[in-house]
Order: C-alpha cells, then sequence, then structure tokens
C-alpha cells in the first residue's frame, strides 16, 4: 500500500487520519468526552441602514471533556503544509472562552501542548503516541483548581440534556461551572451577571439541576417579582423538573414538592398572617435563586431581604443583569462581587445578542426651551407658572400636544418606512404621556387600526385589557399589538423577542432602568427575521452608552451624609428615574421607592415612597410634603425636528455617526492596505461570489453601499471607488473594453457566441450571474442548444468551459482605470 503523502491531506484529513486515532488511543471516550466542530459563537451580526448580515465564525476543531458540561482541553489542527503550533494562538482564545488551562495544536505530526497548570505556561512537543489520558488531565485540572474530594460529587454532576443538540452555550457553562464550583467550596452567597436575554433562568436551571441531582441541595426555592416570570420559568426552563415543582399559590408552601417557584409577594405582606413563608422552619430550604436580584433584594429593609434573612442557613444565589450599585442600596454588598459578568457588549460581539441602531431625534422646543408669556393660562385654565420649561420638563410637568403629536408622527413614518408591523414599545414618563401617546398613534394610523384595534395598545399596570394583550405582544406567532405605549410595566421581565423598536420619550437618568430598557430588545430571533433593532431616542437618553458604567462595573458610592435636594432638575429624576418600580398588578406594596402608586404614574402627581411617614402623598423637590407638582397642558405652540442623526454600534462597543461609505472603507483597509492588494486578491479568486461572500460576513452590504454611493456598480469599481477613491467603470465598460481587445477570436464560433453572451448578461446583471451553474440554462443561451452540449461543442468539455469563464473574469478586471 502506497505511504500517504501528508502535505496533500486537508485539515479535516489530519483530523481524521492522525489526530483522532491519537486521542482514542489514549483512552478518551468518543461519545462522551470527545467532540468536533464545536461551534462557541454565533457570529456578530453588522447592521446597516435596513440590512444586517452575520460575520463567518470559526468553530474549535475538537473539545476534550472530562464529562459533558466539564471541558478540560482544546485541539486546533492545521494541514501538513503548516508548523505543527499554527493553531495555538486561535486555540487560546477558545480555550479563553471555555476556561480551560490545556490547549493543543497539530499539523498531523505531533502536538504542541500549552498548559497553564505548570505555572509558568510552557509550550512542549508531544509525539502522537504520548497523548496524555483522561485521568492525567483531569488529575492536573483538580491539583490546578484547588479541589478537595468533597467538592467532586458536586463538581462532576453532569448538566441536564434532553438528548437534543441544546446544550449551553460557553458562557452559560461558565456561569454553571463557576457556581457550582463556589458553592461546592462552601460559599453561600453567589452573584451571577448576565446581561438581558443571555439565558439567566435556563443557566439557574442547569445549576440547580447539578445540585439536585447530585443530592447536594434537596429543597429549593426560586423567588422572582412577577408573575409572567415565575409561568415563564415553570412552563418553559424549568419543565424538567415536572412533578417535584410547584408553584407557591394561596400562601401555602407545601412541603411535598422539593422544587418551589413563588413570586415573593406571595410568601410575605406587611401583615404577620401574610408571612407565608414562616410556616415552614428557617431550615426548610437549602438553596434560594433570586431573579432579577438588583430590584429591590439587596435593599436592607425590602420585603425580600426579610425572607432571605429568615432562610439565611440557604445558600442563595442572586441573578442579575444590572447589579444595582446606588447610594443606599448595593447587590454586591449582599452577595460579593460576581463569580462569573457575562456583559451586554460580549453578547452583542458573539452574536448572541442583536446590536442596536440609535436614531437620536433632536426636537426644537427640548434644546431651546420654552416660556410661556405673562399670565399665559394652560388648557384647563391654570396660570402656568412663569419659568424655561425644558426636555426634562415635557410630559412631566408640561404638556405639549404638538410634542406629542411630533413624536408619534416620527414613529409612524420610521415605521411606514421601515415595517408597520415591527413589534415596537414606546416608553412614557407616565400613565397619563402613555395614554395620550397611544391616542396620537392610533389617529395616524387608521388603515392599520380598521385591520386589527390592537394595533396600538397602551400596556400599563392600571389597565387591565392592555395588560391582557402582553401575552400576545411578546409571542412571535401572533401579529398584534404592534405597538404598545407603556411607562414602567414593559421595562423589565418581559420577554419581547421580536421587538424590533424601542422608543425612548421617558427620562431617564438611572443606568439601571436605562440597561433593562434596551434588553427589550436585545434578544434574537433568527427564526422570525430579529437580528437587529432600532433606538429611536427623543430624550437623549441613549447618551448614557458613552457612560463607563453602561457596560462596565458597578461602581458602589457610598454617601456618607444625605443632601437636601433643592433643584428640581437635578433631584426629581434621580429620584423617579432611579427607583426600579413594580408595577400595582405584581403586588408592589409602596414599601419601596418606586413601588405601586409611587412610580410617577398618575395624573400629574409625583409621589416616591415614604421616608419620612409622607409615603403616597405628593412629593415637592423643594421639601414641602403639601406642594404638589402640578402637571400643565398647553397647545398651539409650534414645535420641529432640527436634528436627526443615524449611529451604530461599533467594533469596539460604541456608537458612531459614519455613513456606510466610512465603515466599508475602514472595513477594508484593514484586510487591503492597497488597491493593488486588492486588485490581486480579486483576481486570485477563482470565483468572485467568494470574495463578495466574504466581505458581506463582514459587513459590507453591497446593496446598502451601492444605494448611497448612488451608481450601480460593479462590486469590484465598488470597492474600487469607495475604498481607494479611483473613478469607477460601469459594468458596461468593462464589458466593451473586453470586446475591443478582441480577446474572443482565440476560440471557435461556439464559444464565441457563448462568451460574448455572458460578457452581455455580465454587463446587465453583474458578475455573478455568469458565475452560476445555470447561466446556460437561459436564453439567449438555449437557443444555441443545450448546456452540456454547448461546453463540449464550444469548449471541449465542462472543465474547459470553466476554465473559460475564470479567463473571462479576468479579462473584465485586466485593467483599472487611474485617475
Amino acid at each position: 500500500m502506497a505511504e500517504i503523502n501528508k502535505a496533500t491531506l486537508t485539515e479535516a484529513d489530519i483530523i481524521s487520519k492522525y489526530l483522532l486515532p491519537a486521542i482514542k488511543a489514549a483512552g478518551w471516550d468518543d461519545l462522551t468526552q470527545i467532540r468536533q466542530e464545536v461551534k462557541l459563537r454565533d457570529g456578530k451580526v453588522v447592521v446597516r441602514g435596513q440590512m444586517a448580515a452575520r460575520k463567518k465564525v470559526k468553530s474549535a476543531d475538537i473539545v476534550l471533556y472530562h464529562k459533558m458540561g466539564l471541558p478540560l482541553a482544546v485541539i486546533e489542527a492545521k494541514a501538513n503544509k503548516h508548523e505543527i503550533g499554527k493553531g495555538m494562538q486561535q486555540g487560546l482564545d477558545y480555550a479563553r472562552m471555555l476556561d480551560v488551562p490545556f490547549v493543543f495544536a497539530s499539523n498531523g505530526d505531533g502536538f504542541i501542548f500549552h498548559d497553564k497548570t505548570n505555572g509558568q505556561q510552557l509550550e512542549t512537543e508531544v509525539s502522537l503516541v504520548d497523548f496524555p489520558t483522561p485521568d492525567q488531565l483531569w488529575d492536573k485540572f483538580c491539583s490546578w483548581k484547588g479541589y478537595t474530594s468533597a467538592q467532586l460529587p458536586m463538581i462532576s454532576q453532569d448538566y441536564y440534556s434532553d438528548g437534543s443538540d441544546k446544550s449551553p452555550r460557553y458562557y452559560q457553562l461558565q456561569a454553571i461551572n463557576k457556581t457550582i464550583e463556589a458553592i461546592s467550596a462552601g460559599e453561600d452567597r453567589v452573584l451571577l451577571v448576565m446581561a438581558t436575554g443571555t439565558g439567566k433562568t435556563y443557566t439557574a436551571f442547569q445549576i440547580i439541576w447539578r445540585l439536585w441531582k447530585a443530592k447536594a441541595k434537596k429543597r429549593i426555592l426560586f423567588l422572582a417579582d412577577r408573575n409572567i416570570l415565575v409561568d415563564q420559568t415553570k412552563q418553559n426552563d424549568f419543565q424538567p423538573f415536572g412533578s417535584a415543582m410547584t408553584k407557591v399559590t394561596g400562601r401555602t408552601v407545601d412541603p411535598a414538592f422539593e422544587i418551589h417557584l413563588a413570586l415573593y409577594q406571595a410568601l410575605t405582606g406587611p401583615e404577620e398572617a401574610q408571612k407565608a413563608f414562616k410556616q415552614v422552619s428557617p431550615d426548610f430550604f437549602d438553596l434560594i435563586i433570586i431573579d432579577e436580584c438588583h430590584r429591590g433584594s439587596a435593599a436592607e429593609d425590602s420585603a425580600w431581604r426579610e425572607i432571605l434573612e429568615y432562610f439565611s442557613s440557604a445558600t442563595q444565589i442572586g441573578l442579575t443583569a444590572t447589579p444595582k450599585e446606588t447610594e443606599t442600596v448595593s447587590s454586591t454588598d449582599y452577595f460579593g462581587d460576581p463569580v462569573y459578568t457575562y456583559s451586554l457588549k460580549e453578547g452583542i460581539e458573539d452574536g448572541f445578542l442583536a446590536p442596536y441602531k440609535v436614531v437620536r431625534v433632536d426636537i426644537d422646543v427640548d434644546l431651546q426651551g420654552w416660556r410661556p408669556t405673562k399670565g399665559q393660562l394652560d388648557k384647563q385654565g391654570n396660570e402656568i407658572v412663569d419659568r424655561i420649561y425644558n426636555q426634562k420638563d415635557f410630559d412631566r410637568t408640561l404638556v405639549i400636544d404638538e410634542r406629542t403629536q411630533l413624536v408619534a408622527e416620527t414613529i409612524t413614518n420610521y415605521l411606514k418606512k421601515t415595517d408597520p408591523m415591527a413589534k415596537t414599545i414606546v416608553f412614557c414618563n407616565d400613565i397619563d404621556h402613555a395614554d395620550r401617546m397611544r391616542r396620537a398613534l392610533v389617529n395616524l394610523n387608521p388603515e392599520q387600526m380598521a385591520k386589527d384595534e390592537r394595533y396600538v395598545m397602551k400596556i400599563t399596570g392600571d389597565d387591565d385589557l392592555g395588560k391582557a394583550q402582553l401575552d400576545n405582544f411578546i409571542n412571535p406567532k401572533r401579529a398584534y399589538p404592534v405597538i404598545a405605549t407603556t411607562s414602567e410595566l414593559m421595562s423589565t421581565g418581559v420577554d419581547a423577542k421580536t421587538c424590533k423598536l424601542v422608543v425612548l420619550d421617558q427620562n431617564i437618568q438611572s443606568m439601571t432602568k436605562f440597561k433593562q430598557i434596551i434588553g427589550r430588545g436585545t434578544r434574537i430571533d433568527d427564526k422570525y427575521g430579529k437580528l437587529w433593532f432600532t433606538i429611536l431616542d427623543f430624550k437623549k437618553a441613549t447618551e448614557l452608552f458613552a457612560d463607563p458604567r453602561f457596560d462596565g462595573d458597578p461602581v458602589r458610592v457610598i454617601v456618607t451624609k444625605p443632601e437636601a435636594i433643592n433643584d428640581p432638575d437635578d433631584g426629581l429624576s434621580d429620584i423617579i428615574d432611579g427607583a426600579d418600580p413594580l408595577p400595582a398588578d405584581e403586588g408592589g406594596d409602596g414599601s419601596e421607592p418606586g413601588a405601586a402608586g409611587n412610580t410617577g404614574e398618575g395624573e400629574g402627581t409625583y409621589t416616591t415612597g415614604s421616608a419620612g411617614g409622607s409615603q403616597g402623598g405628593p412629593f415637592d423637590p423643594t421639601g414641602d410634603p403639601q406642594s404638589e407638582v402640578r402637571k400643565f397642558f398647553v397647545n398651539g405652540v409650534p414645535v420641529s425636528i432640527i436634528a436627526e442623526r443615524v449611529q451604530y454600534y461599533d467594533a469596539d462597543g460604541k456608537l458612531v455617526t459614519e455613513s456606510f461609505k466610512d465603515y466599508t472603507r475602514k472595513t477594508l483597509l484593514k484586510e487591503c492596505a492597497t488597491l493593488d492588494d486588492f486588485t490581486r486578491r480579486w483576481q486570485a479568486a477563482e470565483r468572485k461570489q467568494a470574495i463578495m461572500d466574504e466581505l458581506a460576513q463582514a459587513g459590507v452590504l453591497w446593496e446598502v453601499l451601492s444605494a448611497e454611493v448612488g451608481q450601480e456598480l460593479d462590486p469590484f469599481d465598488l470597492i474600487c471607488h469607495v475604498v481607494y477613491d479611483q473613478p469607477p467603470l460601469t459594468r458596461r465598460e468593462r464589458a466593451d473594453n473586453v470586446k475591443k481587445r478582441n480577446y474572443f477570436t482565440k476560440y471557435n464560433e461556439t464559444a464565441q457566441q457563448v462568451l460574448t453572451n455572458l460578457l452581455d448578461k455580465y454587463a446587465d446583471q453583474g458578475v455573478t450571474e455568469i458565475e452560476t451553474k445555470d447561466a446556460l440554462k437561459v436564453a439567449p443561451f438555449t437557443e444555441l442548444g443545450r448546456p452540456l452540449e454547448l461546453a463540449k461543442k464550444g469548449f471541449g468539455g465542462p472543465q474547459q468551459f470553466e476554465q473559460a469563464i475564470t479567463e473571462l473574469e479576468q479579462e473584465i478586471y485586466r485593467e483599472q482605470q487611474r485617475a
């Protein structure tokens, strides 16, 4: 048998003929310990205009596991023509994502072994026959981690699998494993920070499952503050618990069940008789998971804390997208620093979360302010306090009808230009504002309302009809409602996967609230074409994206001496927006600032929770508890948009205002610094479609670029013109240049007819049309003969015809017109 020439083998051949046999020979089990082509990222979505493309991502060639769910090593392979360790840097990147210490790179001759456990991270060469055994790597791993024998039953417990392809993503695995590791080491307060839309509940389920199956935790409580969160959890992620699980209802904790899901309002209340959690002993639960723990659970006087402190002997895990760090409340003070953090920026870069486009709209009265004339009365006959009203005042202390109308018109026009059926959430300052915005949108969309009166709905805590439609709004299969106007109810806990437009007409100073609101749009749903979303910002709220705290670690600010608030513009918005409100329908009892009834969702009166006995009463920032902050209603004020700009999420996680031409230029120059570099790369490609696909994966969207340039150019000329400032040739000019060169004379008559027709096809439709396999199956080629017949008669056969196409393309792009 002839010896295999290793140099001619592909990467896949190297893996199958050399690497897998070496790994299996060392004792690794093919079914439970070896996985090939492990895709760790989904591919970042790049958005420009109304189009999006996913960047292409590579997969880890091989990942080795102690048991599924507990990765140990990454193996990165290359073809034999490469140096043995060429894949090492790529492997190290995958190892970082999987949090594993062992990386192997190979070209089939042996392995380069990077070992983080040896203290020096040395890289040594290992022969194919000396690949480490599973026990050798596991022992080194355990020593590196410092695991004790008592920890191993928890550490080694399998995660739940239903036999399908669904398994935890790499960051979920890290969150699960780091939490199990912390608990097995005796930690009893654990904080996980994961961006909205990254699967916190699924992660929590896998943590509970492993601890429960390992018999390390026997009675578990999952606590949430929204009915919808509890019900979604029970029906979806927690379903495998089956008959062992119950939802606490009727203020009764049933000891017959092991997994308890509860709305915390069902467990407690202001009266002692309402404290259902006291029906059981303090050691009844040995594990408590607190969902969205930033919403009050950290506050020392909150109802959450009463439950958590009663069951203080239980291990408690806090889940949040936005750890709360304010002058008075800190999640990290209670739970400690997060054992794992996965941010919005990481989620977007990995392609698991939707990027956003921001349309910032500046209205003249917002920027310039508005002042009433002396003695001017509002629509209700009240004299308007004489001062300059600005953006923070509108729809809070002053309502200008024309401004509401202009905002509604802008929303409507955007939807009409893009997708009138795109799920949209409009965040308003209060319920009154949400009512007026709904009415304005209804009146601007009579055709849509005629189809279904649920096209626009107000969904707020005070409106039973609106709340009843919340499930329909978040269900991708239900078309209606399309537009939801809201104040607080939909800012958190609403899993609206197909929400494509988030409108901000609300004053937002709280970073916690801003992150939660942005989280309404960050979910991706490939099935329904939701890859990105737009933020339509009327209140400069998106300036918070530039705040270092937006995607960084929360900063704990300790205030040692309370200061009086003297300036309404400085203080009121912080008090209203800084709270994390709990809607009335979900059991808010007013005991926390921003709780139900105290969210600013009233008719013209703003209140906060009591700090000194005036709970529920009017709040005035000057300190007079009896003074009411009145809302004035005016009309007849000319209002217009003075600026509108579009910003995109860029590679650095920042918002940038740039044209698509700028983006394309920046992207291409990273790959091809000069025109000659690009021309060589273009000409070297056997098929130009491959280059176009590659550039599209990098975010160069041809339709968008062509529209911005305003000319229908060949992709090659588009790039030469936009990136390298070359005057472009049209496709017709390129085709005519080929004909002038008498290039076809070397072919017979049949071939000349075929190539001339293909050249005309290129001039009319572009280069990809002559590369398709079906190019000869349409007129005028069908009049000359069948494709195979033409290939043989004109060129000598299919292979020679393919070669002729390659040469034709080289002729088309042979010379580039210079300035």
